[in-house]
């Protein structure tokens, strides 16, 4: 996973180009994880399709924004952004219902998950885009492609199968899936994660290198019940 994340900082330098970007706006959020990036970082909150969505910005340049996967958030990309903010403007989103992003009933699915991506983008008026996905934001970039080709400049996609393109049917029945299907059955999830967040997420968590404080910071981020049935939806 960390390979990739390498690996994508080193294809953006490559296809660096000059872009029109916008200024923070929106709430300024007081952010400890945020300080380990170093100055020149903002976290801020901004109102957008019906939700609160928290994003941490930085840098300057043609603007790349970073989608995290499960069972993360934009934390997930801590350590490249202070690589990234040297030739881009970077901004890492909380998906809806998760961290410090807000959402309360609602739809979870991915062209919605879009649509506030792209309000977002529109907000801070950013030019002509680089997305970035992994895992569920992978799906989440995704469809903010194919819904706003004019707002996107490029896209990379990570480590997830996209419903529709070859190879999804395939992976639907391999057992390292089971955690989907869990997820997906009404309700069940949410009565036997919640409190035992760390148990269950150590699972995933034990296919790369992670310290214990970045799971702390993971399991935070989906602390509460509105969080897990957030991620749960989606």
């Amino acid at each position: 996973m960390r390979n990739n994340l390498y690996k994508m900082a080193g294809i953006l330098v490559l296809t660096a180009a000059t872009s029109c970007f916008g200024q923070n706006v929106g709430e300024r959020r007081a952010n400890a994880a945020v300080e380990q990036l170093g100055s020149g970082f903002d976290s801020r909150v901004l109102k957008v399709n019906g939700i609160t969505v928290h994003y941490v910005r930085g840098g300057q340049g043609p603007p790349v924004i970073l989608l995290h996967g499960f069972p993360q958030d934009w934390f997930e990309f801590h350590s490249i952004m202070p690589r990234l903010a040297k030739r881009f403007t970077v901004i890492a989103v909380d998906l809806r219902g998760v961290g410090e992003s807000t959402a309360t009933g609602g739809d979870f699915g991915a062209a919605n998950m879009a649509e506030d991506l792209y309000q977002v983008v529109s907000a801070l008026k950013l030019e002509r885009v680089y997305v970035v996905g992994h895992d569920i934001g992978g799906m989440v970039a995704y469809a903010f492609v194919r819904r706003y080709p004019q707002a996107t400049r490029r896209a990379m996609i990570l480590d997830v199968p996209l419903p529709g393109i070859d190879g999804w049917e395939e992976i639907q029945g391999h057992p390292a899936m089971w955690h989907v299907r869990f997820m997906q059955v009404p309700g069940l999830a949410e009565k036997l994660v919640t409190g035992r967040q760390a148990d269950y997420f150590d699972y995933f968590f034990e296919f790369g290198k992670f310290s214990q404080s970045e799971v702390a910071h993971y399991v935070k981020a989906y602390g509460a019940p509105q969080q897990l049935h957030a991620m749960f939806e989606m």
